[in-house]
């Protein structure tokens, strides 16, 4: 068996050895393995997640050899999670994967315990009712639950989790933290050193940007009464002062100086959404005290043109303060852990330090429960998606407001009526053949009174949408189910390795004109 750290060394970049450890140990329950369910897990298990059960009492039938590659002609008539669960094994040897025949709805009902043992459950193909009772087992038990559904040209994913906490979050475009405007004692020393005058052109044009700033900033500071520049006028100004220094039309570090210079203007301490999180939380706070406002100093500095020497004294300055950071806060946490009776070593100093340098990115997400949502959504929200013209504008139609085709919104409403419909038929719309005009004059009016209930009234979705959501007959199609699957595989890795930003809402493909939305409802 090959090496972990070479089996899974491109993931590893992603996410590094911390999040792969944290996949290792997850223990993962899939609800329902068609081919929504099995694409989802067939990802995971390629990642290398610690173990699986799959959970589904029916038999695989030859309509399943078309739409689930984990299945074959040889499965026929046997039990379908024991087949794809054996296929899963194959693609990774290093996972337990185990198996039960049973249908998630019963198992929902009669023994909601069940669910407890795991990291994380993906409930896949459910039905409404049945979403809202494994919704309230699952916060109950503080399971993560992640929702997923393929129909027809649709599909749906949707997080349920109470609360949580992401420290890397990793977002695409950050600001290095670099505090030029807000220099401590041993930088603005060590720019003191420095002359910007120096006659030594070498020496001249291999000052880092990040000194030449940090001098310029306060020369600047001491003209215009302790501030920095605000407009843009006085931006300028203090671009023409850093361009007025080069000696040289080829000083590259002043150029970078000069492009660099809108990093002085980045408020100072916390940003709005760390700010959030401070004002939500009763814990010491390290900012108000020795932060003197900032958060703990990150440590790292980007590449920038500068002699060797330099860089490496400018690297120690910047490595010292955070590692004096760092000690601070792991003085706080171990006396935080003692005052409420907890081992003070139960945090160990890797996650400390990976909390002090991403301080300025953590991120806290909450999730309504599903019932929530569905008995009383965002009022505000829903009318903005069935009115704005970014979401597609309500046209009237014999006084009625009628949802333009292929709105997310619009296909959301339409798989809810579904299950309503198929909670009143037995059956989904357009299942049978020999019954599509019956059941699209009944999903109509179902979706009608759907509309009503949510405050809609006066609302109406097109015809064309809903004899559409009939024509599916609630399939599940693979390219479809491949790529919801897809979508929800990297939610399940990010709340697992609580990496990047899980997704807020609930998130909707539209495959007839290959479009996805969010719906914060």
């Amino acid at each position: 068996m090959a090496e972990p750290k070479v089996k899974y060394d491109r993931q590893l970049r992603i996410w590094g050895e911390q999040g792969q450890a944290a996949l290792e140990k997850a223990s993962i329950c899939l609800l329902n393995c068609g081919p929504t369910g099995s694409e989802t897990l067939k990802n995971l298990v390629l990642g290398g997640v610690g173990s699986i059960t799959v959970v589904d009492g029916s038999k695989v039938e030859v309509g399943d050899l078309g739409n689930n590659f984990m299945v074959d002609e040889a499965s026929v008539g046997q039990s379908k999670a024991k087949c794809v669960c054996a296929f899963l094994q194959e693609l990774n040897d290093a996972v337990k994967a185990k198996f039960i025949e049973e249908h998630p709805k019963e198992l929902i009902e009669t023994n909601p315990s069940f669910f407890s043992q795991f990291t994380l459950v993906i409930a896949t193909q459910l039905v409404e009712d049945s979403m809202v009772k494994l919704d309230r087992i699952c916060r109950e038990a503080n399971v993560i639950l992640l929702f997923a559904r393929s129909y027809g040209l649709m599909g749906l994913v949707r997080i349920s989790v109470k609360e949580h906490t992401v420290i890397e979050s990793k977002p695409d475009h950050f600001l290095d933290d670099l505090r030029l405007n807000n220099p401590w004692p041993e930088l603005r020393r060590f720019a003191e050193t420095i002359d910007l005058n120096t006659a030594d052109a070498v020496v001249h044009k291999h000052t880092p940007y990040i000194i030449i700033l940090v001098k310029l900033a306060e020369e600047w500071a001491n003209t215009h009464g302790g501030n920095l520049p605000s407009t843009r006028e006085e931006k300028r100004q203090l671009k023409d002062l850093i361009k007025s220094k080069m000696i040289t039309a080829d000083e590259e570090n002043y150029k970078e100086a000069v492009e660099a210079s809108y990093k002085l203007f980045s408020p100072q301490g916390t940003g709005p959404n760390l700010q959030k999180i401070i004002d939500d939380s009763c814990t010491e706070e390290f900012i108000a005290n020795e932060g003197g406002g900032e958060t703990p100093l990150e440590g790292s500095i980007p590449d920038m043109t500068s002699s060797t020497e330099l860089y490496i004294n400018l690297q120690k300055t910047y490595q010292a303060k955070a590692e004096a950071d760092f000690l601070v806060m792991e003085q706080k946490v171990r006396n935080l852990l003692k005052k409420i009776g907890r081992d003070p070593a139960s945090i160990s100093k890797a996650n400390i330090k990976s909390f002090c340098k991403n301080a300025r990115k953590l991120a806290v997400c909450r999730y309504r429960l599903i019932e929530d949502e569905f008995n009383s959504p965002v009022q505000p929200e829903l009318q903005k998606y069935l009115t704005d013209e970014d979401y597609g504008t309500l046209q009237e139609a014999n006084s009625l407001k009628v949802l333009p085709e292929n709105t997310a919104v619009g296909l959301y409403i339409l798989l809810r009526a579904a299950d309503r419909f198929a909670a009143n038929y037995n059956k989904f719309p357009g299942q049978f053949d020999g019954e599509m005009d019956e059941d699209i004059s009944r999903l109509k009016t179902t979706a009608v009174g759907l509309l009503n209930d949510l405050g809609c009234n006066g609302s109406a979705l097109s015809e064309d949408l809903i004899n559409e959501l009939c024509r599916y007959g609630a399939s599940e199609l693979h390219a479809v189910a491949a790529f919801v699957g897809g979508v929800a595989s990297q939610e399940v890795i990010k709340l697992i390795t609580r990496q990047f930003i899980p997704m807020s809402g609930t998130f909707i493909f539209n495959g007839i004109d290959h479009k996805s939305q969010l719906l914060l409802l």
